[in-house]
This record gives C-alpha cells, sequence and structure tokens, in this order.
C-alpha cells in the first residue's frame, strides 16, 4: 500500500463525473473537460458527494445517489420572491427561465427568472438542482496532499480547480 494516497482531508483531488436525475436522465458530465479538482474537508463539492470520495484512491470508480439535502439543498418556497427589475443583472430584457445576478446582503446571488413584469419580476434563488435525488458515476483521476498556498486559500490550484492570476 505504500505510495498509494487515499482521499481524506487536506488533500487535492481530481475526478471525472456524470451527474443524472432520479429518472436517469444525464444533466452534467466532464468526460470532455478537465476533471474537477477539489480540496478534501473544506466544503468546495456537495457534502454527500465529498463524503462518498473520503477513503476512495486515484483509479476507483463509483456510484452514488444523494438525496436533497446532501446535495444541492430541499427546495424552499421562501426562496421565491417579487423583486423590482431594476435589480436585476445580465440582460435587459427577462423572460421566464433566464438566470440573473442580485446583489445581496451576502454577496452576489444567482436566481432563475419565473415571471417578469415592466417594474417587477418573480424569481427563484434555490439552486437549480434543489429538491432533486441525483446520482453522480464517478471516477477518481488521482489524489495528492494539498500545497501551503492551496490550504491557506481554502481550494485547489491548477487544472480543474481555482485559477490565480
Amino acid at each position: 500500500m505504500e505510495g498509494i494516497v487515499i482521499v481524506a482531508d487536506k488533500h487535492v483531488v481530481r475526478f471525472h463525473y456524470k451527474l443524472k436525475d432520479d429518472s436517469g436522465e444525464e444533466l452534467e458530465s466532464s468526460e470532455k473537460t478537465n476533471p474537477v479538482a477539489y480540496l478534501h474537508g473544506y466544503n468546495n463539492i456537495v457534502s454527500g458527494l465529498e463524503k462518498a470520495l473520503h477513503g476512495k484512491t486515484a483509479g476507483d470508480a463509483f456510484t452514488v445517489t444523494l438525496q436533497p439535502e446532501e446535495a444541492y439543498g430541499t427546495y424552499r418556497n421562501d426562496a421565491v420572491q417579487r423583486i423590482p427589475v431594476k435589480y436585476l443583472r445580465g440582460a435587459k430584457k427577462w423572460q421566464p427561465g433566464m438566470f440573473a445576478t442580485i446583489q445581496t446582503q451576502d454577496g452576489l446571488r444567482q436566481v432563475r427568472i419565473l415571471k417578469a413584469g415592466k417594474f417587477m419580476a418573480s424569481v427563484d434563488s434555490n439552486h437549480p438542482l434543489a429538491g432533486k435525488e441525483l446520482t453522480f458515476d464517478v471516477e477518481v483521476i488521482d489524489v495528492r496532499a494539498a500545497t501551503a498556498d492551496e490550504l491557506q486559500h481554502g481550494h485547489a490550484h491548477g487544472e480543474g480547480g481555482h485559477q490565480h492570476n
């Protein structure tokens, strides 16, 4: 077992994934792009997926199905609200289904337009995958100890991670 690095806190993990909804429809895949890189133990990915990756090694492949609470959260009805159109950023004319950015007391937040009028819009600030049971097909590409900079910044750097300029 010497030389094998397992997924644990303070390690950078790179993996490929396919994400499917509860009907089996593929929603996302990293197969045609770089693997995703994240710093384990720093809440950089959904909690259920991070928990499922713990203890894995490079080359491991697995499937995990997550309930909403372990993925993008339950759907919150109180996250649907009416706001003045003047606070929406990202387009000049709004249509249902479009995404906008708004400034909140917690910083920038993405919202989905449900209905847009001349002065007011109904928006949903739930994550688009909130309330959904999700299945991840995962292949661990590699695992390594995090650098001091990555630990200080709280995220992975380099290919598939965060890029600093």
